[in-house]
């Protein structure tokens, strides 16, 4: 959508007063008939992972499933899936933006796996992806983002990533004016999901888990209501799931299964090997090791223990073994295809 100069300020004059008039209540609306309970997009009661009107940060190492995360969550937002990680999440009633910032072609792979042709009508209506990052950056020009949105009008945005819509993030200023921006389009009556990353591991912090090692200025973690930290290595079908800021309580943790094949993203329940491989595709005793045991150095008997799982799903039909001359024995899924072509 381009508009000449008039129309943009035309436009930008009809948004400005309309949000006044509904960001301006009276004292005792604003204090007496708040909810009693927190407002949940995603969650209910106690364990509320993302609250309506508070932006929602999901944070973590490149290649752990950010993406397929915040599309789940799209589909949820989009009124196709019910529950997400279990809990509740609550459809919107208009359009959804997803500003593929970052790899707009990976994102689409990605996205290709979380939806089907089945959805085509919904997708067609009600969800507008911009392709690579913003014609504006909003850590400098922060009142661009809301009026962005109302272009397309949708009352949820999605931002994949942070790092791709603003510039200098490490600066307090540009945190300051990011997160602004951020509040306004939340005033504006637009939820929104920010995709983001931790600061890089070092010798004295291997680690990165708390606020404090998400990447920039204090003010991004400050104006967030929830921070969600997925946590393993790149490819793991087993991840961490911490949220390291919650608008409730001290805040959930998990242990999630994700599929990077289907774009599906689950709690973990008790831990199967079989589901595990089916998740992974492929993995070493080693690695199924540290996945069932949760430990990054599995001991020689984990990692035997393992080893005779990933045996007994071979002999059962379930896997095969593969030699690999850098990795060692490598046990692949076996699907039902692959049981009929055998």
């Amino acid at each position: 959508m381009t508009m000449t100069a008039e129309e943009d300020q035309e436009f930008r004059s009809a948004v400005d007063g309309e949000q006044r008039d509904k960001r301006a209540v009276d004292g005792a609306t604003f204090i007496l008939d708040a909810p009693e309970t927190v407002p949940a997009i995603l969650g209910s009661d106690s364990e509320i992972l993302w609250a309506a009107g508070e932006p929602l940060l999901i944070v973590g190492p490149s290649g752990v499933g950010k993406t397929t995360a915040s599309g789940q969550l799209v589909r949820g937002r989009l009124g196709l899936e019910a529950l997400v990680l279990g809990l509740p999440v609550t459809a919107g009633q208009g359009r959804v933006l997803y500003v593929a910032a970052d790899r707009p072609r990976q994102a689409a792979r990605a996205f290709r796996r979380i939806f089907t042709e089945d959805d085509r009508d919904v997708l067609h209506d009600r969800l507008i992806v911009w392709r690579g990052p913003l014609p504006f950056d909003i850590g400098r020009e922060p009142d661009k983002l809301a009026l962005f949105i109302a272009e397309h009008d949708a009352d949820t945005v999605v931002l994949d990533s942070l790092t791709n819509v603003a510039l200098d993030l490490v600066k307090d200023d540009t945190g300051a004016r990011v997160n602004h921006a951020l509040q306004a389009t939340i005033a504006a009556g637009i939820e929104v999901i920010a995709n983001h990353h931790q600061r890089k591991a070092s010798a004295s912090n291997p680690k990165p888990r708390t606020l404090n090692d998400v990447y920039g200025s204090g003010w991004l973690v400050a104006g967030a209501g929830s921070v969600l930290l997925l946590w393993g290595e790149a490819g793991d079908p087993i991840l961490d799931l911490s949220q390291l800021k919650a608008p409730i309580g001290e805040g959930a943790t998990m242990r999630v299964l994700i599929d990077h094949e289907h774009g599906t993203i689950e709690r973990q329940g008790d831990l199967d090997p079989a589901v595990l491989l089916a998740k992974a595709g492929s993995l070493t005793a080693q690695n199924a090791a540290r996945l069932l045991y949760e430990v990054d150095k599995p001991s020689r008997a984990q990692v035997e223990k393992a080893r005779r799982q990933l045996e007994r799903l071979t002999r059962c039909g379930m896997a095969d073994r593969q030699d690999d001359p850098v990795t060692g024995v490598v046990y692949r899924h076996l699907s039902v295809t692959d049981h009929v072509t055998a």
